[in-house]
């Protein structure tokens, strides 16, 4: 099984990797196009973070809809609520299995998101 790495980043590290039927997307925090955090609270970060997360599936062919597994980051359990209401928006149907833990984050940021997608070549 050959492995296929998509998109670039500024640090050590792949944003997609497909191997066979899968594609890894590397945690995506919530940074615009120009890599500046967005301002604002869970709510602007998660809508920011599952942004890129749409974004770098398309880099490999994907959509949300292929996307099978995610694991979330929040920096405050506290913000579960929010953050679930926003998340539930981009996964209306047949949403992926999740693991949601609190951590703390290696930036200044209050969600970090990575995924796996199924998509058959």
């Amino acid at each position: 099984m050959a492995k296929q790495c998509f998109g670039t980043s500024h640090v050590p590290l792949s944003p997609a990797v497909r191997a066979g039927d899968f594609v890894y997307i590397s945690g995506q925090v919530p940074v615009d196009g120009k890599g500046t955090v967005v301002a604002g609270g869970i709510a602007e970060q998660t809508e920011q973070v599952l942004t890129n997360v749409k974004k770098v599936l398309a880099l490999a062919g994907c959509k949300m809809s292929d996307v099978v597994k995610t694991t979330v980051w929040l920096e405050d359990a506290r913000d579960f609520g929010a953050f679930n209401a926003i998340y539930a928006k981009h996964f209306p149907n047949d949403p992926p299995a999740r693991t949601t833990v609190e951590s703390r984050l290696m930036m200044d940021i209050k969600i970090e998101v990575e995924a796996v997608a199924y998509k058959p070549l």
